[in-house]
Formats: structure tokens, C-alpha cells, sequence
């Protein structure tokens, strides 16, 4: 079900130049000055809605309610759902995390329930070596068998690869997308081990929203927002792994990059951040595998779900 308050902020998301800031903006307004968001596009509030729209032409706005009537029955056609910042079970995490810029919408298919539990996000090359992919995958094994969730975006290389070992290990995942979703589709390699109950597919992006660069940069913030740490895999000097490296640096939550023999040349962004505060992940000498002894110790500890201070509190 798509909620009324999802279709206008899908409206708002609809006219060009307009990001999550300013839609968290017009939100934050409207409820200080008591005003209703589902009567946001009424003639006796277009005056209100101007002084942050003076360039759009409000006569746009039939065809923008047309293509979001569009975009409402192709989602609710695939059983998809909504989840606004007026709703109480908005990830709190990912608000902490992003604050004003948190995804005023978010749509999904899936199990929503599965963001109520403990998550640790991956990121990495989508040409990871193979010794890079076999790391992501026992880390992500290890971590699904004890309940946690995996979160990671839906490129190949390691983000296929730590959603296919979440599943295939009796764990959940959550994928988040850089598109819209309608243009989701499950992957091959995939298919075999797919659980809906066990997976969450979500998308901050109007629904038919094509990928392009910033939108997957965008992505990978609310991947981080919603992980209480991140792992990373074969970072580049340049790149969206690098940029999520340093974004979670920035964002105080824990970034833990493996080291393992025959990693490539070309993952000098791992030294990077390595230097810049990131903690390193080695193999534990009795089991053969990923350490995860520190990921574990800082994941008993659920301060980080409530001490960090809610910076766009809407309430």
C-alpha cells in the first residue's frame, strides 16, 4: 500500500531540482506551522509551497499527478509498500545517521520487519579479485548465521556476492537500490536462494528512476545509514567504494577493511582509509576464516541504535 503521504512526496520528488533536503524542509514547516501534507498541493496552499518552488510552473502539475497515479498503481501492481518520516517505524538509525538528508520516501517489496534488526552493511568493487569475493562471503556467511543482517546495494562483484552467502546461510538481507522500484528485477544468481521473508528491497528514488552515478552515490549513504558498521572490499583510489569508505569515516560508524594476502594493486583506496581510521579485519590463525571478534563485541552494544543525537526530529 502506498500511503497518501508517499504520493505527495513523491510529487515533490517528481519536479526537477528538488532533492531530499528541500522535501525534508517543506515537511519540517508543515508541521511546525500545523499545516496537513496530504492538502500540500491545494490551491489555498500554493502560496505556501511557492516560496520554495518559485521556479517551477504549477501548471506542470496535472501531468505530475497523472504520472504519480501511474507510478502508484504499477507499485501497489507489485504488491509494493511505502514508508514516509511520518511513520513510526522509520529507521531511526538511518535518520541519526543522514539527518535533514535522510529519504523523506522510502518504497519497498519485502519484509519490512527485517530493519528492526541488527545490520552491517558491505561495499566493494564490482570487479573484486576472487580472493576478495571469497572474503566478502565467508564475512557475510558468518555474520547471517548470528542473526545479523547484511545490507549492500545490487551491483555484482560484492554485493551479489554477500547477499547470496546472507541468504544461502539461513539469514536475511536488505538490498538498496540506486534506482527506482519498478525497474527492480531479481538477479540470476540470486533466484535459487531467494527468501522473500528473508529479504528487503528498498528504494529512496521516484519509482522508475533510471541508475546514473549520483544516484548510486546517494545510495550508498543510506546503505551506511542503515548499517551499524560497514565492511569493505577492494577499495579504488577513485570510486563509489572509496566514497562509501570515507562517508562512513564521516559519519562515525565503524569502517572494517579485510587484509589478506593477494590482495590486487589496484585496492589502494583500502590503504586510504586505513590511515584515515578504518580498522583492519584479519583472518583468525584457529578458525581459517575472518576475524569477526570486534564486530561482534560492538554489535552487543546498542548505544549506537539510541546516543546519537537525533538531528531533524519531526516531532
Amino acid at each position: 500500500m502506498i500511503s497518501k503521504e508517499a504520493e505527495i512526496i513523491l510529487k515533490l520528488l517528481s519536479i526537477n531540482g528538488i532533492g531530499p533536503s528541500l522535501v525534508n524542509r517543506i515537511i519540517h514547516e508543515l508541521i511546525r506551522t500545523n499545516k496537513k501534507i496530504n492538502q500540500l498541493f491545494d490551491n489555498n496552499n500554493l502560496v505556501f509551497l511557492k516560496q520554495y518552488l518559485s521556479n517551477f510552473d504549477f501548471k506542470q502539475i496535472n501531468l505530475i499527478e497523472s504520472n504519480i497515479r501511474n507510478y502508484i498503481k504499477n507499485l501497489e501492481d507489485i504488491n509494493a509498500c511505502s514508508l514516509t518520516l511520518f511513520d513510526d517505524n522509520y529507521p531511526q538509525l538511518l535518520l541519526n545517521a543522514l539527518g535533514k538528508s535522510a529519504p523523506p520516501l522510502l518504497t519497498y517489496l519485502g519484509n519490512i520487519e527485517i530493519l528492526k534488526q541488527k545490520s552491517i552493511g558491505f561495499c566493494g568493487s564490482r570487479n573484486a579479485s576472487d580472493k576478495g569475493l571469497e572474503v566478502a562471503k565467508d564475512c557475510a556467511s558468518q555474520l547471517a548465521k548470528n542473526n545479523i543482517v547484511i545490507v549492500s546495494g545490487h551491483a555484482a562483484g560484492v554485493d551479489q556476492t554477500t547477499h547470496f552467502a546472507a541468504l544461502e546461510s539461513g539469514g536475511a538481507t536488505i538490498i538498496v537500490l540506486p534506482e527506482g522500484l519498478l525497474n527492480f528485477k531479481i538477479r540470476e544468481s540470486l533466484k535459487n536462494v531467494w527468501d522473500w521473508n528473508r529479504v528487503l528491497v528498498i528504494s529512496e528514488f521516484s519509482p522508475k528512476a533510471i541508475w546514473t552515478a549520483s544516484r548510486a552515490m546517494q545510495r550508498n549513504s543510506t546503505i551506511i545509514g542503515l548499517s551499524i558498521a560497514m565492511i569493505l572490499i577492494e577499495a579504488g583510489r577513485t570510486g563509489g567504494s572509496i566514497d562509501a569508505g570515507k562517508k562512513t569515516l564521516a559519519m562515525k560508524r565503524r569502517l572494517y577493511i579485510p587484509v589478506y594476502e593477494g590482495m590486487p594493486e589496484s585496492a589502494v583506496g583500502n590503504r586510504i582509509l586505513l590511515k584515515n581510521g578504518a580498522i583492519e579485519l584479519k583472518k583468525s590463525r584457529s578458525t581459517g576464516k575472518a576475524n569477526l571478534a570486534d564486530i561482534f563485541k560492538n554489535l552487543k552494544d546498542d548505544s549506537i541504535l539510541y546516543s546519537l543525537q537525533n538531528v531533524f526530529s519531526f516531532y
